[in-house]
């Protein structure tokens, strides 16, 4: 937790944990790219619709992850975090055994309802994490984990491509085990409250005029936005 480390904090296995938050988030777009050619002879489909799969995938997080937020600092990180993750990786993998369009943009419209707390939530659970010069090391080292990972999908999907157009879709199962872990081995605090929405509210905004709450706003916003763009 937030205390004097004797080894690296990349290898906190808390912060690694994160990371493998971090590399579900980032998988919905970048490794399913590289086979809407082949899906669309596949699916005979013209190539413009594949595009859909990217648009119900993004469209709930415009919606759901201001919510997602507010009912994971009321009733805990966890009790969103996992869920998601589970809806992610399920409703992900399962695409990759259906072959009827519409049956994948609905897949996608859940897998996206799975994804819409996990780019803005791995930040938050790192600022209850960690604080001064060890937040900013640890949102850093977050940071190249997404670079790695939106770099590398794009290779992996192309790869796992060639036996077939389906088979990067098989790669969001990867979330259920780290949704595990977080429920049994993430070591991270949870938020008491028993306040009201209104008395939240009104802590939200006397907390977020701090410059360290706001720098953490600031990178989960723009965490959220990289991810959506990829």
């Amino acid at each position: 937790m937030k205390s004097a480390r004797q080894r690296p904090l990349y290898l906190d296995p808390n912060l690694q944990l994160i990371f493998g938050v971090t590399l579900s988030a980032v998988m919905g777009v970048s490794s399913i790219t590289p086979v809407f050619p082949a899906m669309a002879r596949e699916l005979d489909i013209p190539v413009h619709s594949v595009g859909l799969l990217i648009t119900v995938f993004t469209l709930p997080g415009i919606f759901l992850a201001p919510v997602l937020g507010v009912l994971a600092d009321l009733w805990g990180r966890k009790r969103i975090l996992v869920p998601a993750l589970m809806l992610f990786g399920i409703a992900g993998g399962a695409c990759g055994f259906v072959r009827d369009f519409n049956l994948l943009l609905a897949l996608r419209f859940l897998q996206g309802m799975g994804a819409a707390s996990l780019a803005s939530l791995n930040a938050t659970i790192i600022g209850d994490l960690y604080s001064g010069n060890e937040l900013a090391a640890a949102m850093g080292y977050n940071a190249t984990i997404l670079n790695i990972g939106t770099a590398s999908y794009p290779a992996i999907g192309g790869i796992l491509a060639t036996l077939g157009w389906f088979y990067p879709f098989f790669l969001p199962f990867i979330a259920i085990p780290v949704g595990f872990l977080i429920l049994f081995s993430l070591q991270s605090p949870e938020p008491n409250s028993r306040q009201g929405f209104k008395v939240y509210l009104d802590n939200v905004w006397q907390g977020i005029k701090t410059r360290q709450v706001f720098m953490l706003f600031l990178a989960s916003v723009v965490t959220f936005i990289i991810v959506l763009l990829q």
